[in-house]
């Protein structure tokens, strides 16, 4: 779906971004892209979908490069940047002069999701909170069907309960055919949404990991009594010791994805290491 090799880029020569990034993305997944601000994740997904440049290297998206934004890819993606601005027409005219250009927009679908997320279907764009505006461009982009989606930021700017009701049809949207993949600096947001986990830092990417085998290679939690093995990474709470452990079991673990994002960024050569090993078969 989109395949990025040795990606060299950045707003100044003497500070680049991404200096041989290289990144893989299914089809089938739910993809979040973590890390700090400056990191670059924004810069990254523009890079994707042909709004920046790479100084070198290659990003590809079905195939063809990204940059060249050829009608046939711009008309199976949808990226929706973290601030939106919405013209002054009304749902129906906005609907009426964008939706042609997605040959896969489902107009009932977008009925629903404007329900769902209590989005008045007879409103003028500009009219809306921006809360609500936010909350329609979600919509028209789930509706929009395409093979990639890219969404910056999408629950900035909304409430806790139309953050609920995203993870929720985000969820429900997502088939084998299609790649969904979410920036955010919340990373509690998309808890129990995503499946794969990317984390850009120091101008590479540092983790590309399924949810599923951060579970069974690593466990979260406080120290157990009489604990053998020594933590990864650990942080005081005020329940004891919150850390990251080996799990050679491979007994099943909740990814606990705040706790795993401050040991990347803290460079622990110790979780790196562990995550670089070839996958292991539970014992048993």
């Amino acid at each position: 779906m989109v395949t990025i090799q040795n990606l060299r880029f950045g707003y100044s020569r003497r500070a680049p971004l991404f200096e041989e990034l290289s990144l893989s993305l299914k089809r089938g997944h739910i993809y979040g892209l973590l890390g700090k601000n400056g990191a670059g994740k924004s810069t990254l997904l523009k890079c994707m979908v042909g709004l920046a440049f790479p100084w070198s290297g290659t990003c590809t998206v079905h195939g063809q490069p990204s940059a060249e934004r050829r009608p046939d890819v711009l008309s199976d993606l949808f990226f929706l940047p973290e601030e939106v601005y919405v013209p002054a027409l009304t749902i129906e005219q906005f609907v009426g002069s964008t939706a042609p250009f997605y040959p896969r927009f489902n107009r009932a679908q977008l009925d629903t999701c404007l329900r769902e997320l209590e989005v008045p279907a007879q409103s003028r764009l500009h009219a809306l909170s921006y809360g609500q505006q936010k909350k329609f461009m979600i919509a028209f982009a789930l509706a929009s069907n395409t093979s990639l989606l890219v969404l910056d930021e999408p629950t900035n700017g909304l409430d806790i309960p139309s953050k609920a009701q995203f993870r929720k049809i985000v969820a429900s949207t997502l088939g084998e055919e299609r790649c969904v993949i979410i920036s955010t600096h919340q990373v509690r947001d998309l808890d129990a949404l995503i499946d794969t986990v990317v984390v850009v830092h120091n101008h590479q990417i540092v983790l590309n990991h399924s949810i599923d085998e951060l579970a069974e290679r690593l466990r979260f939690g406080i120290a157990r009594p009489n604990e053998a093995d020594s933590p990864i990474y650990v942080e005081s709470s005020v329940r004891g010791q919150h850390g990251i452990w080996p799990n050679p079991d491979g007994l099943p673990s909740r990814v606990d994805l705040e706790l795993l994002f401050n040991a990347l960024i803290s460079d622990n050569t110790a979780l790196a290491n562990h995550l670089l090993q070839p996958s292991h078969e539970p014992a048993l």
